[in-house]
């Protein structure tokens, strides 16, 4: 490829070799979300002893950043306190892969989602008081959804 990159060679290197791939069978929470307009589609597995998220996997169809972002998110989850873990935003994902093209940011927006989801499944398979922020999340989410799934039901 001749050229500079549009993307940051940590963006790179976790494309190629992401970190934390694949499924948890008997995960504790998992979380859905994707994007209508570019059709990048993450899904997020948390594993969670006490309130430490021992350990997270991802699947993800979509670009390089939606890989890259959906590797980053694993690697700031892991080993986190469930509230630590929803205090990861989007600007942390991309700003610790050292940023992402204006038309990419969607991707971390959809990484900081998918465990912020996968935290609201383990909160709500286990019964316990889901935070009011992390419930005005997944109600964006929800909706989010479901318009989504109208447009395609029309087209």
């Amino acid at each position: 490829m001749a050229g500079k990159s549009i993307y940051s060679q940590k963006v790179m290197d976790l494309f190629l070799h992401p970190h934390n791939a694949g499924e948890i069978k008997d995960a504790d929470g998992v979380g859905e979300v994707g994007n209508p307009i570019c059709g990048d589609l993450m899904r997020i597995y948390i594993k969670v002893e006490g309130d430490k998220i021992v350990d997270v996997k991802f699947q993800t169809f979509g670009c390089a950043s939606a890989i890259a972002t959906s590797s980053m998110i694993t690697d700031l989850a892991k080993g986190k306190t469930l509230d630590e873990a929803l205090k990861i935003t989007r600007n942390n994902v991309a700003d610790e892969l050292g940023g992402l093209p204006p038309i990419k940011l969607h991707c971390s927006n959809l990484a900081a989602d998918g465990l912020h989801e996968a935290i609201y499944d383990y909160f709500k398979k286990k019964g316990k008081t889901i935070p009011p922020e992390l419930e005005k999340e997944h109600e964006r989410h929800a909706a989010e959804s479901k318009e989504t799934e109208e447009t395609h039901e029309t087209l």
